[in-house]
Parts: structure tokens; sequence; C-alpha cells
């Protein structure tokens, strides 16, 4: 566990505002797709809307999260 937030702390040290607002983008799609009250006729639409912004913040931020991890440790 311990391992683990020492790469999320290098991971923010790594990063700008631009990643925390993606992160930011990323939680808030999530939690839509994790089921807010919408009301049926709009559900569809706000499903398909929050699963590409989650997919469009995910992946990049899971991609730096990464090399976080991979790079060697100074």
């Amino acid at each position: 566990m311990k391992k683990l937030f020492c790469y999320a702390d290098r991971y923010i040290k790594e990063s700008d505002w631009r990643d925390l607002a993606m992160l930011k983008f990323c939680l808030f799609s999530m939690g839509i797709l994790a089921g807010m009250r919408i009301p049926e006729k709009n559900k569809k639409q706000a499903g398909w809307i929050a699963a590409f912004v989650f997919a469009a913040t995910y992946i990049p931020l899971i991609a730096k999260f990464f090399s976080v991890i991979v790079e060697k440790e100074e």
C-alpha cells in the first residue's frame, strides 16, 4: 500500500492543472455512470456522453500513471 501512495505522490508532482482537471472530469463522468438519477428519456444519452468523457480522460490519465510507475526513481 505504501508503494501505491508513493506512486500517487510522484504522479501528482509530475502533473499540471490540465491533468488534475482531466481527473475531475473522469471522476464526474464515472459518477454519472454509477447511477445518478436521470429521467428515463435522457438516461441513454447521458450514459453515452458520460462513457465517452470517461474513456477520453481515463486513457491518458492511466497512461501517464503507468509511465510514472515504470520510470526509475531518482
